[in-house]
């Protein structure tokens, strides 16, 4: 293949993508079609919704681009005392055009190795929880608030939180998901911005600016320990269910 067929062929798929869009606008009943997608960008403790509402019309692939730039602009980061002893970086995994995010505390061991969040025995719990409420893991999203594991499993430290977390505000910017399932108390009150405790929180949801709908819940690591909590988490999770598919 030469230059010229090169060039074509991704001429055809920007054409494509174009023409992709213009459809989806059209179906949310919009008229006039902007020239470009907003920029994401993030100060320290806010979620940058209205980059995140444009979002929502974005076509899966092009989501799938500013994830794997947000990807690169982290680098091989070392902005907190984390890279020290971390292995691998763990973004995040699934379906960016998910309209269900989980969203963890940090990675441990078995995800440190793979890179890839709630791959060890609390990912296989995390799995069978989303096949409950009838749903395949690849058709969620799944992050951390911090993206590099902690030494010994220890709790992220406040600081540690805040130099990370702009990084996962810019993924749900993007995702622009209809409901986020925080597991644990650190995620919890990371996206909620409050020191209220995760069994006060859990049980009901709590609506952030633009309408996306957080369900505190325990982290699966929790079950594991204190397994008769899991009817509690069923009981939030049967409330996740039903507001997923209220909007079907």
């Amino acid at each position: 293949m030469n230059f010229s067929d090169e060039w074509k062929q991704e001429a055809l798929a920007i054409i494509a993508s174009v023409r992709e869009y213009i459809e989806l606008q059209k179906l949310q009943g919009m008229r006039t079609i902007p020239c470009s997608f907003p920029s994401v960008t993030v100060r320290e403790n806010t979620l940058p919704y209205s980059a995140a509402k444009d979002a929502m019309h974005m076509p899966a692939h092009l989501k799938q681009a500013q994830l794997q730039s947000i990807r690169e602009d982290i680098g091989d980061c070392q902005r907190c005392r984390l890279h020290s002893s971390r292995r691998n970086i763990v973004f995040g995994v699934g379906n960016p055009d998910a309209q269900l995010v989980f969203v963890g505390e940090a990675p441990g061991a078995d995800e440190d190795v793979q890179g890839e969040p709630f791959v060890g025995k609390a990912g296989q719990l995390l799995t069978r929880i989303i096949e409950a409420i009838k749903l395949k893991r690849s058709e969620v999203y799944i992050a951390n608030v911090v993206k590099c594991r902690p030494p010994g499993n220890r709790d992220p430290q406040d600081d540690e939180i805040q130099t990370c977390i702009p990084f996962l505000k810019k993924q749900l910017a993007v995702i622009h998901p209809r409901i986020i399932c925080t597991l644990g108390r650190h995620s919890t009150q990371a996206l909620l911005e409050t020191r209220e405790g995760i069994t006060a929180l859990r049980g009901r949801f709590h609506e952030l600016q633009n309408g996306m709908k957080v369900m505190p819940t325990y982290h699966p690591s929790f079950l594991l320990r204190y397994p008769e909590k899991k009817r509690e988490v069923w009981e939030d999770m049967q409330q996740v269910q039903k507001e997923y598919l209220a909007s079907e």
